[in-house]
């Protein structure tokens, strides 16, 4: 919850919705006992919105009008919601716990944002905790999408085509901590998060982004890789190679995309 908090002028919002991830095993063994870990975790974070706010409604009050003062903490709807699931990707081993918190950010109609979420997922392995975010913004009114490119390719559940519609795009096998838009079926080889298609709308030119363990290919050339691991976490390190308007993008030489640039 503390991780996911959004500070407005008067008051700071916190997550209401978490989702918990166990090893299938584990949930297993606990499933039986999965409404009593429900009720404990409400409980658990209506105590610590309690810590996070120990002023009287008075001074709470007098906060709002007083310059620089620290904004109180209101959760985002009345209720909490705590859901306990299966990890389905394989992703965990036994005894990691996975956490997605969710929260609805305000509309921002001047910048032509409607409905936005931002996600945070927190794995717990043993005694090391790693954190993503991601933000899933929706316009207030869409225009109709304008297709930029197309891209196809084979998996393991057949031939797919997708129309390349906005500025940037994830393609890899996907999962609970890795939201993508194109979702391979494949096997490990190919990374959950194994490449990034970027458009510059200042130039109109895409690029190709690296963000594999097992390589990314452009027309049978590797491409560099476009992130440094420093203490567990991966973080993008600029590199983006030039995307041709004709090109054959391939995850690991094990799946291979055809990617054209619409004109």
């Amino acid at each position: 919850m503390r991780q996911n908090l959004e500070r407005l002028k008067y008051s700071t919002l916190a997550p209401c919705r978490y989702t918990v991830y166990l090893h299938p095993t584990e949930f297993e063994r606990l499933e039986g006992i999965v409404p009593i870990l429900r009720e404990q975790t409400i409980r658990a974070l209506t105590e610590e919105l309690g810590r996070l706010n120990p002023a009287s409604r008075v001074r709470r009050w007098m906060r709002r009008i007083v310059a620089g003062a620290e904004p109180g903490i209101c959760q985002t709807a009345a209720d909490w919601h705590v859901e306990f699931l299966a990890d389905p990707d394989g992703d965990l081993t036994d005894g990691d716990v996975l956490v997605d918190s969710e929260l609805v950010l305000p509309r921002r109609p001047e910048l032509g944002l409607g409905e936005r979420t931002r996600r945070i997922t927190t794995v717990h392995a043993g005694s090391h905790a790693t954190t993503r975010e991601h933000t899933i913004s929706r316009a207030v009114s869409p225009p109709p999408a304008t297709v930029l490119g197309r891209i196809e390719y084979d998996d393991q559940s057949g031939h797919h085509t997708y129309e390349v519609s906005k500025d940037s795009l994830t393609i890899g096998r996907g999962g609970i901590a890795y939201p993508v838009d194109i979702r391979l079926a494949s096997s490990p080889d190919v990374s959950r998060e194994h490449a990034r298609i970027r458009r510059d709308p200042a130039t109109d030119r895409f690029y190709l982004i690296d963000l594999s363990s097992l390589g990314t290919t452009l027309n049978g050339r590797h491409v560099p890789k476009g992130y440094e691991e420093t203490d567990g976490a991966k973080r993008e390190n600029g590199l983006n190679t030039p995307l041709p308007d004709v090109a054959r993008i391939g995850l690991a030489d094990t799946v291979f995309l055809e990617f054209r640039r619409q004109r």
